[in-house]
């Protein structure tokens, strides 16, 4: 639906009329907490009704997502979520876990940016690419330390398949977040780890950590020089970036259409804009067809994968 559709649509109705919560599945000061802010300050500066963030984290985003999921359908609880999404929801079924089906339960509104993940090597880690590391680790013959933000997140899918795909030797160290994992690569106690770009750029920018690959489709536009895993070798490990809005499955139709058009408005704000293109974000602004496109050709990849090497959601 085009924004000029959407907004005749929305003009139906008197939404929103009182504040609307943000979940954000995720501890505060993460990418996705940061983007899902700076996209609830426009969506609150067009509509005149507070868009309240709230950082409720816990199982790989699984407990904020469900309390989306069991939210009333009304508009007034939207979640925020990235593709961590794809693997915690296809892990959390495999293992007869899951409390809400991605969906069933929910209605995408709008993938707001694509940001891409990005495995990073320790500053004193040799020059070079994620294949490069291969080269040294094999040689060395010593196991090597991975970190990611959990059991079930990306990083620990990307990682297992690249563990499984290269023959290395590796051990997964899980942290709470992205912040302590950066701060153990940096500190030098890891070998390997990863996020997405905009959690690390300032890092990567200041040498204290090194870029060695990206799991996304295509080399990252704020680092043209990184490059994609397909390129080194690993195509398994591919899985495009992204953060974006839903609703509970049953909401209205002329609350989603707002909603959408409101997401894509905010994306084309040029200074907007910048400031994402300056996390290393791309700003989308997708319709809700779009989104579930990308949605279930990404659950339908990564599916085989998680069941093989039998990853475990916590």
């Amino acid at each position: 639906m085009s924004v000029a559709a959407a907004g005749t649509a929305a003009g139906q109705t008197s939404y929103p009329n009182r504040a609307v919560r943000v979940i954000v599945p995720f501890p505060a000061g993460g990418t996705t907490d940061l983007l899902a802010r700076l996209v609830s300050e426009r969506l609150q500066s067009y509509w005149g009704q507070p868009f309240v963030v709230e950082n409720v984290g816990g199982a790989g985003g699984s407990l904020g997502a469900d309390r989306v999921a069991k939210a009333a359908p009304d508009g007034y609880t939207l979640l925020f979520h990235n593709l961590t999404f794809s693997t915690t929801s296809v892990s959390l079924e495999i293992a007869g876990r899951a409390t809400h089906d991605m969906f069933r339960d929910f209605r995408p509104v709008s993938l707001a940016a694509h940001v891409p993940m990005i495995v990073l090597g320790r500053a004193n880690s040799p020059p070079g690419t994620l294949a490069d590391f291969v080269t040294a680790a094999r040689q060395s013959g010593d196991p090597a330390l991975y970190g990611s933000t959990g059991p079930g997140s990306v990083m620990n899918f990307a990682m297992e398949v690249f563990k499984r795909d290269s023959g290395l030797k590796l051990d997964h160290v899980p942290f709470r977040g992205a912040a302590p994992l950066l701060q153990e690569l940096v500190a030098g106690r890891l070998h390997l780890g990863g996020d997405q770009l905009s959690t690390s750029l300032e890092f990567i920018r200041s040498g204290a950590v090194r870029p060695l690959a990206t799991l996304s489709t295509t080399r990252p536009t704020a680092l043209p020089d990184v490059p994609t895993v397909r390129e080194l070798g690993f195509p398994n490990m591919e899985m495009q970036g992204w953060n974006g809005f839903f609703v509970p499955a049953a909401t209205p139709d002329d609350i989603v259409d707002k909603l959408e058009a409101g997401v894509k408005r905010a994306m084309q704000e040029p200074d907007l804009r910048a400031r994402l293109q300056s996390l290393g974000a791309d700003p989308i602004g997708s319709t809700p067809a779009e989104f579930l496109t990308v949605l279930r050709r990404q659950v339908d990849g990564v599916r085989p994968l998680i069941a093989e090497l039998k990853l475990v959601v916590q």
